[in-house]
């Protein structure tokens, strides 16, 4: 028999769901979001006070940074039994307010369902190589599928010609913002030393403090230590295999394309996870305008892409951090 009840359940599920959009992926790991709790209905904002003037001047990856925390919010909603009721980009005057949900009363949930909330806080970003196991083909079908749903092509990266030259453009791209006074500064402000105490931003137990050369393609990787030597262990010389390419497309460019490729980027990342495989993330190309509009007509066939990523899996889980949801939620 169901026991729930509109009041308690309810806001229990609502407070769940906020709990569990904190553990959302990010950009830097900024965390760019806000939540508004009133009765049962949550907004989601996004804290432009955590944009990326620099990197991110049109809040794109800010936005695919809020579609996966409201993809959580979904996805914890799902679990509990309800359905979430969404109003995406509810009014124009305000652009910052991203998203209005509603639980509404549901099936129970599947297994499927549960299995994805369960990894919505063991998910990890891996910044380093990957081992020499493959990603089975059923599940990077199972991936293209899952970002399917949210209106978004995940495309995973087969032919050596093309990976090499997502290769190669991370790396000139990697290169160009290293020399350039503003990006270097801006990552600064979101790198953490040994021992922070800072609940966002990358801290230096999060990648390797030798950057992995991996094979047969470098990918390169931010340089968060800027010179320092920080960084956890020493990337395992048994896990430096690119892993599996992918690219995240949408036909489209719009603040909701953008929030879709953040939910698709969310349900792949946590499908992926629950089959013990990890993601990393490569979006330096991306950040620069005449590299991103090149790898559109040269590699996504026109769409537009929204991420380029790694997969594969890890000899030992990577550590994030979070900043409690008391910090970000308003209750009214």
């Amino acid at each position: 028999m169901d026991t729930r009840t509109p009041a308690g359940t309810v806001a229990e599920a609502v407070r769940a769901a906020v709990e569990a959009a904190v553990h959302a992926p990010s950009v830097h790991n900024t965390q760019p979001w806000s939540f508004t709790v009133t009765g049962e209905e949550i907004s989601l904002r996004a804290d432009r006070d955590r944009l990326l003037p620099v990197a991110d001047p049109a809040g794109r990856q800010m936005l695919i940074s809020c579609g996966a925390a409201l993809l959580d919010v979904r996805i914890a909603l799902h679990a509990l039994g309800y359905t979430p009721e969404v109003r995406l980009l509810p009014d124009p005057d305000r652009p910052s307010l991203l998203a209005r949900v509603r639980p509404r009363p549901g099936p129970a949930p599947d297994e499927a369902a549960r299995a994805l909330y369960g990894q919505v806080e063991r998910r990890r970003t891996h910044r380093g190589g990957f081992t020499e196991e493959a990603v089975p083909e059923a599940l990077a079908d199972a991936l293209v599928r899952e970002a399917g749903m949210e209106g978004a092509r995940l495309t995973p990266v087969r032919s050596g010609p093309a990976v090499r030259l997502l290769g190669a453009i991370t790396n000139a791209a990697q290169e160009a913002q290293s020399q350039d006074r503003l990006f270097t500064l801006e990552l600064i402000r979101w790198s953490r030393p040994p021992g922070s105490t800072r609940r966002d931003g990358v801290v230096a137990e999060a990648y390797p403090s030798t950057p992995p050369h991996t094979h047969p393609q470098r990918f390169a990787q931010r340089d968060y230590a800027h010179g320092h030597g920080w960084g956890g262990e020493a990337g395992d010389p048994a896990a430096n295999a690119t892993g599996l390419v992918a690219v995240l497309t949408t036909a489209g460019d719009t603040p909701e394309d953008w929030l879709a490729a953040g939910q698709a980027l969310q349900r792949v990342l946590l499908h992926a996870s629950a089959h013990g495989v990890h993601a990393a993330f490569h979006t330096q190309a991306l950040e620069m305008p005449e590299l991103r509009e090149f790898l559109r007509h040269q590699v996504c066939s026109g769409e537009h892409p929204q991420m380029i990523m790694r997969l594969g899996r890890v000899p030992r889980e990577g550590v994030s951090v979070r900043r409690p949801a008391a910090e970000m939620v308003e209750e009214r």
